[in-house]
């Protein structure tokens, strides 16, 4: 008898131990929200593996990147036009819906984007419903911008009021599949998801799981909302007078480690372009990684336009940081180049921590691609980057120079995932990728943990917008970098922007471009001094132009 209770005590250890074990393992609300800020955790690559993929209602005459003219098609919306920009529609019970997402499998949502009907008027009349599991009742509905605006359910910063539109992070995990439809012909959409592998335990989403994660929900939105550097561990700084084509170089410490954050100022700001002409360096383990002109590193763009995000900030005073984790094995160097024909004055200091190199460790990355002049017609691709092996693409920082007052972004973002045949985001226009919408006229700076607009025509922080003009003339700079929402790769990644201006002119794009991968990973991207010193000029009749 004792020998049988010996044994169904053990058997009941062992399946406590294996249900702990799989509970630890689950995808759940809370496990995504403690992912979202941890910095460590993307850096390595992803445990529970999975690719991002987006439905949208990018138009369906994009179908072949041969055809010159259906691939660019502009009409990215449904209402009025004749398009069927959605998967289907289903009738229940003589009532009509549109399906706008339908993922069958485990997954999560992690970014919804849902821009105002009316440029002049705020909000919408399209009711949405979330169905997870094959479940005929929805998880939630309701209006499509409200519920995801911050001014309904899900509470701000994970959800909020961009410009003219409503945007959010928050995740909604399930476990069979999720279908998302409309209760009304539907506008523009972007449902950003994770594809889980086939058979990954996900606790599907619940409004009793919602409520319990509420404490949760605030400490992390705390955190989103106050990103902090760090000090932990040994800080290694110097202070420099730069001449031109100078550079001055720091060591860090030998060992495994990681760079936890990273603040550099410069000793003045008065020429705009000394934001290109200043480069930073940095190389980990024999193997340079970084080579990005400074306002494209901090999401600045050309001159001081200050911002704070989750991963980088830039003060009213021009003291920028980043809070990117790049760990290495053995040894790391931080370098500042000036290209400028002015000395320049340079403080930079990291703090540096510990790290675990493990076989899902991976290097930092960020690299820059300009081009002055760029032909907006005929219509094209612009390559952000392509990447070649394994990694996560985690973000990047777009300024354009636009010389006429009309919109330049409606161009569509197109990304391809291990050589897929057809990209698995497809986007609607370069504002909705960088979370706003109707670009001509919201030109107002906006920041949120995740994206921002720093610039755009006259206006950035430091000179907010107070009027309701349309005018994109000049410098405009878009952020927008990724938590749960990175794209993991196995073996290639490649990132274009369509090039779709209103008019025919010639307009200038610089990209700073942010990544994690294995050493062995490659990019096509190279430094080129030259195209970083080959600033855009202003338009002549530009507000302040000498």
């Amino acid at each position: 008898m004792k020998a049988i209770k010996y044994i169904l005590s053990t058997l009941l250890l062992v399946f406590t131990l294996v249900g702990t074990a799989q509970n630890k393992d689950e995808i759940t609300i809370e496990s995504l929200l403690n992912e979202m800020v941890d910095r460590d955790a993307i850096a390595r690559f992803p445990k529970t593996n999975f690719r991002l993929k987006q439905a949208s209602s990018y138009n369906r005459a994009s179908v072949n990147p041969e055809d010159s003219v259906g691939w660019f098609t502009n009409h990215d919306f449904n209402k009025g036009n004749g398009d069927h920009n959605f998967i289907r529609t289903e009738e229940t019970n003589g009532e009509k819906e549109w399906v706008l997402m339908d993922h069958v499998g485990p997954g999560a949502i992690v970014r919804v984007w849902s821009p105002w009907l009316n440029q002049l008027e705020s909000g919408s009349d399209i009711i949405i419903r979330v169905y997870l599991d094959g479940n005929p009742k929805p998880v939630l509905e309701g209006n499509m911008i409200s519920l995801f605006d911050g001014t309904g359910l899900i509470p701000y910063p994970f959800a909020h009021q961009s410009l003219r539109s409503g945007v959010s992070f928050f995740p909604i995990p399930y476990a069979k599949g999720c279908k998302i439809t409309a209760l009304k012909e539907p506008y523009f959409f972007q449902y950003t998801y994770r594809a889980y592998d086939e058979g990954t335990p996900v606790q599907t989403f619940t409004m009793a799981d919602f409520e319990k994660a509420k404490p949760l929900t605030e400490k992390i939105g705390e955190e989103l909302s106050n990103p902090k550097n760090t000090n932990e561990g040994e800080t290694i700084s110097f202070k420099a007078k730069l001449k031109s084509n100078k550079e001055e170089s720091i060591a860090l410490p030998n060992g495994t480690a990681a760079v936890r954050s990273l603040v550099l100022k410069l000793g003045d700001y008065n020429d705009p372009k000394i934001m290109r002409s200043v480069v930073l360096k940095m190389e980990f383990d024999g193997q340079q990684t970084v080579w990005t002109p400074i306002g494209d590193f901090f999401g600045t763009g050309i001159g001081l336009n200050p911002v704070k995000g989750w991963y980088q900030t830039v003060e009213d005073d021009g003291t920028m940081s980043c809070r990117w984790v790049m760990p290495y094995q053995n040894s790391g160097k931080i370098t500042i180049l000036n290209l400028g024909k002015k000395p320049v004055d340079v403080t930079l200091e990291a703090t540096v921590g510990d790290w675990e190199w493990d076989s899902e460790s991976m290097y930092f990355n960020a690299a820059w691609h300009g081009q002055y002049p760029v032909a907006t017609r005929p219509f094209s691709d612009w390559n952000y980057v392509t990447l070649k092996g394994r990694g996560v693409y985690v973000g990047d920082a777009l300024t354009i120079m636009n010389p006429v007052k009309r919109w330049w972004g409606e161009g569509d973002e197109k990304i391809w995932v291990d050589g897929e045949d057809f990209p698995s985001i497809f986007g609607t226009g370069t504002e909705d990728y960088y979370a706003y919408s109707w670009g001509g006229r919201s030109t107002e700076f906006y920041e949120h943990p995740f994206h921002a607009q720093p610039r755009s025509y006259v206006y950035n922080k430091l000179n907010p917008k107070t009027t309701n003009e349309k005018n994109t003339t000049g410098y405009s700079t878009e952020t927008r970098t990724r938590a749960l929402d990175g794209m993991p790769f196995e073996s290639s990644l490649q990132l274009d922007m369509e090039v779709w201006s209103g008019t025919d002119c010639e307009m200038g794009y610089g990209v700073g471009v942010y990544w994690y991968g294995d050493k062995q990973t490659t990019s096509n991207r190279v430094p080129d001094e030259q195209e970083a010193l080959n600033v855009p000029p202003l338009p002549k009749e530009f507000p302040n132009t000498k």
